[in-house]
C-alpha cells in the first residue's frame, strides 16, 4: 500500500505487485481499485509490475469536498504522478474500464513517450455530438444528485449493481468490490462525475493518431459498448479486437479467466 501525493496536494491510494513491465489499471466511474484485484495475481505471475490506484474522490483517496479540485486534467496528472511512483521513469501499459479507458486515452495522448501499449476494457472515446454529450452529463448528473442524497445504500444491489459489481454479485470479488464501493465519500465521488466523468471531451477524432498497440476488449452483453469498441477498433491503427462471451459491463470479474487470458495474450505480443 502506497499513497502518492497529487501536485496539488492530495493524498492518493495506491498498490503496485510484483516486477518487470509495468501495467497500470484504472477503475471505472465509483468503482474503487478492488474491482481489478482479480487481475493482480496473473499478472504479477506472467512477471508483471501492476499498479492499481483510488481516483481523487474515490476509494481509499482523498476526498476534497471543493468540486474545484476536480477535472481531467488534474486526473491524468494524477495517473502520471501514480505511474512515476510505480515505475519511475518507464514506460508502462496503461488501460482501465469504462472511464478508465477513457481517462487511459487522456493520458496516451498528453504523455505518448510514457505509454508503451493501451487496454480499453468496456469503454469509449467519449462522444462527438453535442446532444449525446449532453445526456450523458445529464445521466451522471443524476448519479451524483443520487449519491449526496443518500450515499451508496443500495448502490451495489440495484440497478447500478450492473455497472459497479457486474451480474454475479455472488463472486467473492463482486462482493469485495461491493465492499469498496459502499465505503466510498459520496461527495467525493458525486463531485468527481459532475467535474470529471461527466463533462469527459471525447477524444474520437485523435484515435487515428495512436499508433501503439491497444487491446479493445468487450462483454458481448455489454451492450451500451459493443458499438464503441468497433469504433475504437476501427479507427486505432494498432489494435486487437476482442468480445467475451457471456460476460457485461464488468467484464475482468463477470468473466475474469477469459479476460485474464486475453490479456496476457495482449501482452506476450508486444
Amino acid at each position: 500500500m502506497t499513497t502518492v501525493e497529487t501536485t496539488d496536494g492530495l493524498a492518493l491510494h495506491a498498490e503496485f505487485f510484483g516486477d518487470g513491465p509495468p501495467v497500470i489499471l484504472s477503475p471505472g466511474y465509483c468503482q474503487t481499485l478492488e474491482n481489478f484485484r482479480p487481475q493482480v495475481e496473473p499478472l504479477v505471475a506472467a512477471g508483471y509490475r501492476v499498479a492499481l490506484w483510488d481516483y481523487r474522490g474515490h476509494g481509499r483517496s482523498e476526498a476534497p469536498d471543493d468540486p474545484d479540485a476536480y477535472d481531467m486534467a488534474r486526473v491524468v496528472d494524477d495517473m502520471a504522478r501514480v505511474l512515476e511512483a510505480a515505475a519511475p521513469g518507464q514506460p508502462a501499459v496503461v488501460g482501465g474500464l469504462s472511464f478508465g479507458g477513457l481517462a487511459s486515452l487522456h493520458y496516451a495522448l498528453t504523455h505518448p513517450d510514457r505509454v508503451k501499449a493501451l487496454l480499453l476494457f468496456a469503454s469509449g472515446p467519449g462522444f462527438k455530438k453535442q446532444e449525446a454529450q449532453a445526456g450523458w452529463e445529464a445521466q451522471v448528473g443524476r448519479i451524483a444528485d443520487r449519491l449526496e442524497k443518500i450515499g451508496f445504500e443500495g448502490f451495489t444491489t440495484g440497478r447500478s449493481a450492473t455497472t459497479s459489481i457486474g451480474r454475479k454479485p455472488e463472486l467473492p470479488e463482486a462482493q469485495a468490490a461491493a465492499r469498496a464501493i459502499e465505503a466510498q465519500s459520496p461527495r467525493g465521488v458525486a463531485n468527481f462525475g459532475r467535474r470529471v466523468s461527466g463533462p469527459a471531451a471525447g477524444v474520437i477524432d485523435e484515435l487515428a493518431g495512436i499508433e501503439i498497440p491497444t487491446l479493445v476488449l468487450v462483454g458481448e452483453q455489454d451492450n451500451a459498448y459493443l458499438r464503441a469498441a468497433e469504433v475504437m477498433a476501427a479507427k486505432l491503427p494498432q489494435a486487437r479486437h476482442v468480445v467475451i462471451p457471456e460476460a457485461g459491463h464488468v467484464v475482468n470479474i463477470e468473466q475474469a479467466e477469459a479476460f485474464n487470458r486475453a490479456v496476457l495474450d495482449f501482452l506476450a505480443s508486444l
